[in-house]
């Protein structure tokens, strides 16, 4: 079968949509799957390893809560993204120097 077909009469849109639609029916990734629905790029192997690996995070946070001093502040883990998950943008809550502040900085640094 080839596109040229659809030139010369030999098929048609709707079989073109009828095959796309079987393809994306079939089990296990192709590049066409993963263009439409982007959570088609893992597989349920990779699905169940990210879900293994956040819950080890998380026991381990845990197991550090419980055994660290009082006043420890312990970061909670990040969960790994998943694709077609939307990813926060992280904010930065530090203020970064200018740069003629830093070229300041390192003058008076080197003059000692």
């Amino acid at each position: 079968m080839d596109l040229l077909d659809l030139w010369h009469g030999r098929l048609s849109i709707r079989r073109i949509g009828v095959l796309v639609k079987s393809l994306l029916q079939k089990a296990g990734r192709s590049t066409l799957a993963m263009a439409v629905n982007e959570t088609a790029e893992w597989g349920t192997t990779d699905y169940l390893l990210a879900r293994i690996s956040d819950a080890l995070e998380t026991s381990n946070y845990l197991f550090l809560q419980v055994n660290s001093a009082e006043g420890a502040d312990i970061p909670f883990p990040d969960s790994i993204p998943r694709p077609g998950q939307e990813v926060e943008e992280v904010t930065s809550s530090y203020e970064y120097a200018s740069g003629d502040e830093v070229a300041n900085f390192l003058t008076q640094m080197s003059a000692l």
